[in-house]
């Protein structure tokens, strides 16, 4: 089908390694990329991601810092996979395993934009998952090769001054380090650095 033909283009574009990095050096080129869920053959919900957040089991705040358990395998799973969790057994948190199997390493999806609707409709993780309707059945899944959610490239080139470098949010550890970019001149940013004024246009 025409779709199935387009999302073939949209996997080539990525290069082959773009997951097999560190979760600092993909969380901010995922920014601008595009999350893509498909309902059925003629209803899909797509939005740019704006707001991610990296995780790394050298660090204590990641959720493979101790050690593998039966709720964290698909952390230490292949990148370039979903790995999703239930936040405070609330809301669930859409992630992409990074890096190498057998190291916990993964970055955050926290705020996606989505065209033609209100600006915070996704902006912040629970939010994100509740829109494209995400769940626990997408964990281990590869974000480039299932047929219901996937992500796709940038279609624009970002540059460094475009981005927002941070400390993450909502965690109690290593709460020191600058894992955390967001999109400069997006609205759907769930929470902004202090001082940085919330832009007048999309």
């Amino acid at each position: 089908m025409l779709l199935d033909r387009y999302r073939k283009i949209e996997e080539e574009l990525f290069p082959k390694n773009f997951f097999y990095r560190h979760s600092k050096l993909v969380a901010p080129d995922l920014i601008g990329c595009q999350l893509i869920k498909k309902n059925n053959e003629i209803d899909q919900v797509k939005g740019i991601i704006v707001e991610t957040e990296a995780y790394s089991q050298e660090e204590e705040a990641c959720h493979g810092y101790r050690k593998m358990t039966e709720s964290n395998k698909s952390l230490f799973g292949k990148p370039g996979t979903f790995y999703i969790y239930k936040s405070y057994g609330i809301h669930h948190c859409l992630n992409i395993v990074t890096d190498k199997e057998n190291f916990a390493s993964g970055v955050l999806i926290r705020s996606v934009f989505i065209p033609n609707k209100n600006e915070r409709l996704a902006s912040g993780p629970g939010l994100v998952t509740k829109i494209f309707s995400v769940d626990i059945s997408f964990n281990s899944l590869e974000v480039l090769n299932n047929k219901s959610l996937w992500i796709a490239p940038r279609d624009s080139t970002l540059e460094e001054k475009d981005l927002i470098q941070t400390t993450r949010i909502g965690i109690s550890k290593a709460k020191n380090i600058k894992w955390r970019w967001y999109l400069k001149n997006s609205k759907s940013v769930s929470k902004r650095l202090k001082g940085d004024s919330t832009p007048k246009f999309q």
